[in-house]
């Protein structure tokens, strides 16, 4: 059976201002303007209103994600726990995420990795990011530094068999002790670098980002900077960093950038700037969500860290540093539209972009998603005209609270 949307539809090229979305199961099977509309969908057609009523977009992506609806992933213990998380970003359009863990125990990651490997296994997630624990002291933010530890081969090894083919990404500030042997270790398992937390010098992040092109140039995959700005060395003219580096290795279309753009972490204005001078292909949009995303203030934690949220800003009980965001990828997508960046290019870094980097994995299976594209999964989400979310499609099946 043919189902199908109207409106204002968003592609990775092009928004088409009076357009169609068809679907049968849960696949896409026509995308275009309403007036090119096949025949055989006519009947859809005619019980769809006449007009744009707002918003189609692609299902989101979020590959930085640590919770939402109450529920941290950091700290789940069953899958049911996890699924809180999910659920939550879900009903507002995230169709498509990973699991973010934070630095911890060996033995705390592990068996945060053997739960969320069975939700992963269910197709309820799309795989697992490991925020550390190779990461710099100096830069943790809210990592907690009693667990960082020199990169350890063995330690990814392991969590990469605890996670049965899932681990997706995780976090490694190539200035550590050991970080190459870890990030060798990362791509065997088939698990993408993300350069990140890091206090490395412009030399040593030119060195790691290199290598990693390198090791990654056959496979067309692409390694990812995590939050970029966030939880690393500032820019500074006679002391570069690795901000300068990561920014032209983007715009070479080597590595992506996230962006966490909910105008708390980043000004709207140089998440604009930033997308305009890498292109949207090259950034993704993310979240670092937590706990307290559709939540109200009050106190949280973020892995073995007390936080408290006020005004829907996280920050670390003691130190104060930013404990990842409240927001949904939606919310991200409305405040960077507002910030100056063109629609088209706000979606497709939050659900074409990091939809392809997971896919250059090599572990996708059936359809591809991420891109309102006949053939791609029927990951779909209808908004009103201010962007906020009416229905959520997933595999075709309507996920709407």
């Amino acid at each position: 059976m043919v189902q199908a949307v109207r409106g204002r539809i968003v592609t990775p090229e092009q928004e088409i201002p009076d357009g169609i979305v068809c679907w049968e199961g849960d696949r896409l099977s026509w995308v275009g303007a309403a007036d090119q509309a096949p025949t055989q969908i006519a009947e859809e057609l005619a019980q769809l209103p006449e007009g744009p009523q707002g918003y189609v977009l692609p299902g989101l992506v979020d590959v930085h994600n640590h919770g939402g609806g109450g529920a941290s992933i950091p700290a789940v213990t069953d899958t049911a726990e996890a699924m809180r998380a999910v659920t939550e970003h879900r009903r507002y359009g995230t169709t498509r995420m990973l699991a973010s863990l934070v630095t911890a125990s060996p033995e705390v990651l592990l068996a945060r990795v053997a739960v969320l490997a069975e939700l992963a296994d269910a197709g309820e997630i799309e795989g697992i990011h490991s925020e550390g624990p190779f990461l710099a002291a100096s830069r943790c933010g809210a990592q907690d530094p009693a667990y960082l530890i020199d990169g350890d081969p063995t330690l990814v090894e392991r969590m990469a068999e605890a996670a049965r083919g899932h681990l997706a990404t995780m976090t490694v500030a190539p200035e550590v002790t050991g970080a190459n042997e870890a990030i060798d270790a990362l791509l065997t398992a088939d698990a993408l670098p993300s350069v990140g937390h890091t206090d490395a010098s412009a030399p040593d992040t030119r060195a790691a980002v290199e290598r990693l092109v390198e090791r990654l140039a056959t496979s067309g995959r692409r390694a990812t900077v995590t939050h970029l700005f966030n939880g690393m060395r500032p820019l500074h003219h006679r002391e570069p960093g690795p901000i300068p580096v990561v920014l032209a290795a983007a715009r070479r279309g080597k590595i992506v950038l996230e962006l966490i753009g909910d105008g708390v972490h980043l000004d709207p204005e140089l998440v604009r700037d930033i997308i305009a001078t890498v292109g949207p292909e090259n950034v993704a949009l993310v979240t670092d969500a937590m706990a307290a995303a559709g939540m109200a203030d009050g106190e949280y934690v973020l892995g073995s860290l007390d936080v408290q949220v006020s005004d829907g800003v996280a920050r670390l009980v003691n130190g104060g540093s930013i404990a990842g965001g409240t927001a949904h990828l939606i919310d991200v997508v409305r405040t960077t539209v507002a910030g100056g960046v063109p629609l088209v290019d706000a979606v497709r870094s939050a659900s074409l972009t990091p939809a392809e980097v997971l896919r250059s994995r090599g572990q996708e299976e059936g359809a591809p998603y991420g891109a309102l594209r006949a053939g791609y999964r029927a990951d779909v989400v209808v908004t009103d005209a201010d962007l906020q979310v009416q229905r959520v499609i997933r595999d075709g099946q309507d996920v709407t609270d």
